[in-house]
Order: structure tokens, then sequence, then C-alpha cells
């Protein structure tokens, strides 16, 4: 039950938020989630500063899953994200957050796990 809420400081073309949505869909197995299951939020065009100056090309992502997160697999993943962000909406690795928080109690479907 992953959820990646992403925040862009630039806009994004329809068929730019397609390829992170499906890219986010791909490197969700990194840590032993599947797309299934995957909900993903974008929002562009956001002020994103960084040391106390505003990002033109900036991101921040908050990953969600139920359960915990293990560190090696969350390390892994944050390389893999900023691979992926450089290469396909040209932001820097030194401009992107990510964060990772389990959560224990997920509802879905009219119930919780």
């Amino acid at each position: 039950m992953p959820f990646i809420d992403c925040k862009f400081s630039k806009e994004l073309s329809a068929e730019k938020r397609e390829c992170v949505k499906s890219g986010l869909g791909e490197l969700i197995c990194l840590l032993g989630k599947s797309e299934t299951y995957l909900m993903v939020n974008i929002e562009d065009s956001k002020d994103l500063y960084l040391g106390g100056k505003k990002l033109a090309d900036g991101a921040y992502l908050s990953v969600d899953v139920f359960g915990s997160v293990d560190p090696a697999r969350s390390r892994r993943m944050t390389a893999k994200v900023c691979d992926f962000l450089k290469e396909k909406l040209s932001i820097a690795s030194e401009h992107v957050y990510i964060t990772y928080r389990g959560i224990e109690n997920w509802g879905w479907n009219g119930d919780n796990f």
C-alpha cells in the first residue's frame, strides 16, 4: 500500500507526469512493494526553497508504505529516483529531497490492514 506524494518546482506536461508516474511504478519494487496498489500524487509549479534559495528545478517526494521501511532498500531507491529525475526531468540530485515513512495503520476498500 505505497503512496508517493511528489512536489516539483517546475511545470510538468501531461507526458512528463505520465513518465513520473510510470517510473515510480517501476521503482517502488526497490522497497519490496508492488505498483498494483501504488497511489501517486504529482503537484508541479511549487515554490521549493533550499538553503534559502528558490529552486527552478527541484523536487520533494514523500514515500509512505504499509509496514516498515528498510534503510538499505530506501537508500537504493533514493539513488535510483535521483538518477531517474535527473534523466527525465533534468533535476539535479542535490535539489531532491525524499522522505520515507512506514505506516502501521492503513485503510483501503472499507477496512484496515
